[in-house]
This record gives C-alpha cells, structure tokens and sequence, in this order.
C-alpha cells in the first residue's frame, strides 16, 4: 500500500507484513512531482471556464458604468481540516504570486481548539500544497519578503512561530515558550523586518497583553525583546501603583515603507499610535481614531505620510500622519474587519464588513462612495473577515467566518491606472497629494 500526503512533504512505504525494501522511497520521491504537475493538469482541466475567466475575462458592461466596477468569483478554496473554524488570516507570498497562506483559528473565545495553516496555490484549488495543524488557534501569518519559504505565525495562546516550507515537517522551526517571553494574551499581528545589526532574521508581534516585542532567529532559538508597551495614558512612562492595569490591548500594527523604525499600532480602545523601535518610553503621536476596537492600520505603499485605519464603529479612515484628524472618513454600515491598500496605486483600497460584502474604493474616482460594493458570501450572516492583493495579478482574496477562502477577479473599472500609460510611483504619489491639498484647510500647519 503506497499512501502520500497531497502536501508531498511526507513519503510513507507501508504494508501489514512487509518492510519497505531499499530504494523504494527515492522511487516515489522522484514520481513525486511528475504527480503533482498531472493533479495541475487534472485540475484545470475541471475548472477550466474559471482558468479562461482568470486569464482573459474582461467585464465590457464597465464601458457603460462609468466608474463603477464589479468583482468576478473564481475559485473557492476550503479545507475539510478548517470545519467550524474561521479564516483568520489571508497573505499572498512575496516571490510565488500564485501561493498564498490561510490561518484559520476562532473569534468566539469560548470555543477555542486547534488551529491549522492551509498553503494553497492557485493552480491547483483542490488540495492546499502544505498543511500545518497547531495546538492553539493561529490568529495570523505572514511571509518574509526575501525568504518567502519562512512564515511566522501568532497564536491566540500568546505564542508565536515560524514555519519553514522546506522542511518535511508538520512541526515549526522555531517557537516561543513561557521560558523566552512567550505573550500572556491572543497575538494579532506578526511582521517580518529587516536583518538586525548581527545580520538575524527577525519579525515583531502584538499582542492583548500590551506588548510589542521583536524576535530574532538565533540559532535555533528565538530571543525576544520589548520595543514598547502601550498604556492607557498618552505618555507610556509606567504607573507604579498600576501592577500592570494600566497596559492597553494592542490589536494592530504596521512599519513604515521607508522609514524603518517608523511605526503604528491599534489599540482595543480606539487610539492609534505612532511609534519608534528607537523610543521605548513614549510615544511620538497619538490619534484618537475610533470609537471602538481598531482592526487594521496600514501605511499607504506609495504616498510615504498616508495610512488608514478600519474600526469595529463601521468606519474606514484616511489619515496623514501630520494630522490629528483624519482626511476621509468613510461610513461602511457595519463593523470593517480589514482594510488594505492596493499595490498598483496610491489611491485605491480595498474593505471588508460583517454583512459579507467587499468595498473597493478610488479616492481619485470618487471621494465619497466605493466603486464597487459587492455581496462575495453565499450564506447570510457570514462575515468577511480578512482581505489580501495580488501584487501581480487583478485578483483579491477575501476570507470568512465559515472557514472560505475566496478569489476574486477586478474588473477594469477598478484597475484603470494600470492601463494610464503615464503611469509611475511618482504620479502615483502627486495623485495622493492633489487629494491632500484639496481636504486640508488652508490654516492648518504642515509639521504639528
């Protein structure tokens, strides 16, 4: 009896009264992936109007829209493992633009259990190319820009890891323990960063338990260190008398671009904070952004002083990080789970609420309404709770409360600058700008 895991990370030889003769492991190591091209094969040959829909479906009816725009299904991708658990985390590798990772985990607090990691590709939507299950509920993910077989993955047990795609294991390379400074609350956020001055790969974690920590790769070990830890009260100097009370729940972050040490973080309370990995005692800014739990904060990839931030109060804001209030305020009519900017342009972003619907906005379009606002769930009350781009590709991945993963097709109408023959980072940066200028008022300062 021959049995392989789809992954093709283990090979396993068996029979009730033999033992695997010698050799006959290479035989299926190299049978391995001649297999796996022929399931590709199999595959797209199923679903091939969805290829052809993905290769050269254009909407025309955009012609007679004027801005508007429309999203195309394509392919579903779900895990019988992710029964009863939600997605969590949805990221496209930095290198391989047809592979991205799933985490699925639960929000429901009260029913919390093992967690797994789908990898899947886009050429193949039957079966993901890796799978991890872990002991605790995974909560997010994210892959490193110049090694994209790691991926470091946060917990809602308070710990964190890093998965090696190479390695024939279900087990992470690297792990936090109650020894080396694991979280003492849910992890939301993991973010690779550049190598430190040793030359160790490292990435930074936030967590409910106030913390904003870096770990390095050392060996074969993780160290950990405290950047900053958020308190209720502007300055983060600590309150003696507090014995920890007065830490506030960090829900987001995101680095600068540019600027290396340069970052943000949400909070559970609503702030938002600008900070320095060169200042652990305060904080450079803060932003009474929201009402209600920040659940996404991230810097615009073109324009080096926007971000936006998305909120459990309904709203998607806009800011300039030279200003205290916001620069667009949008109203989405329910609680935003994700917002994330495009990579073609400066001036599009995209949303997902708790009603299942996806919002794509074009500030250079329209300032007040999306150009597209689209249903992309089956089943009411289903929320979408995470949203990624393809940095290559027109396509979106949405990913919801069921456990869905979801590829979605722009239409033309929502990728116009890619057809601009003008078009440059640079143009793309004085888009942004014309914006700005025309919301600021003309007293306001440009440094606070």
């Amino acid at each position: 009896v021959v049995s392989t895991q789809s992954t093709g990370d283990e090979k396993k030889v068996s029979s009730k009264n033999s033992v695997p003769e010698p050799g006959q492991g290479d035989e299926i190591q190299r049978i391995s992936k001649p297999a796996k091209i022929v399931e590709r094969m199999v595959n797209q040959n199923t679903h091939d109007e969805i290829a052809q829909d993905f290769k050269y479906w254009e909407d025309a009816s955009d012609e007679f829209k004027g801005n508007e725009g429309t999203l195309l299904p394509l392919w579903p991708f779900k895990s019988d493992k992710a029964k009863k658990l939600s997605v969590t985390a949805v990221v496209f590798n930095p290198e391989y633009n047809d592979m991205f990772a799933v985490g699925h985990g639960s929000y429901d607090f009260l029913k919390q259990g093992p967690g797994l990691v789908c990898v899947y590709s886009l050429k193949n939507p039957s079966f993901p190319e890796f799978t991890y299950t872990t002991e605790s509920g995974v909560m997010t993910l994210d892959f490193h820009p110049e090694h994209p077989w790691l991926m470091a993955v946060g917990f809602y047990d308070g710990g964190v890891a890093v998965f090696n795609l190479r390695d024939k294991t279900n087990e992470p390379s690297y792990s936090s323990s109650a020894k080396n400074g694991k979280h003492t609350d849910t992890v939301w956020q993991v973010y690779w960063q550049e190598n430190d001055l040793d030359n160790n790969l490292n990435f930074f974690s936030i967590s409910s338990d106030g913390r904003v920590t870096c770990w390095s790769l050392i060996k074969n070990e993780l160290h950990n260190t405290d950047i900053i830890l958020i308190r209720l009260n502007t300055l983060t100097e600590p309150d003696p008398g507090a014995g920890g009370l007065d830490l506030a729940c960090g829900t987001c972050f995101d680095f600068h671009k540019a600027t290396d040490y340069l970052f943000l973080v949400g909070t559970e309370e609503g702030k938002i904070h600008k900070c320095s990995k060169h200042y652990n005692s305060q904080y450079l800014d803060s932003y009474n952004a929201h009402h209600m739990a920040v659940y996404s904060v991230r810097w615009n990839n073109f324009h080096p002083r926007v971000f936006a931030s998305c909120s459990a109060d309904w709203t998607v804001k806009i800011w300039d990080h030279n200003y205290s209030e916001p620069m667009f305020t949008f109203d989405l009519g329910n609680s935003v789970g994700d917002v994330v900017w495009s990579p073609y342009s400066a001036t599009v972003f995209g949303a997902v609420t708790d009603d299942g619907q996806v919002h794509i906005f074009d500030l250079s379009q329209d300032k007040y309404i999306p150009l597209c606002q689209q249903s992309v769930v089956q089943k009411k009350k289903t929320k979408v709770n995470h949203l990624a781009f393809n940095k290559h590709y027109p396509v979106i991945l949405v990913g919801d409360d069921r456990g869905n993963a979801l590829t979605l097709k722009l239409s033309p109408n929502l990728r116009k600058c890619l057809k601009d023959k003008a078009y440059s980072k640079e143009n793309e940066i004085a888009k942004m700008e014309k914006l700005l200028e025309l919301v600021r008022e003309p007293t306001e300062e440009t440094d606070r």
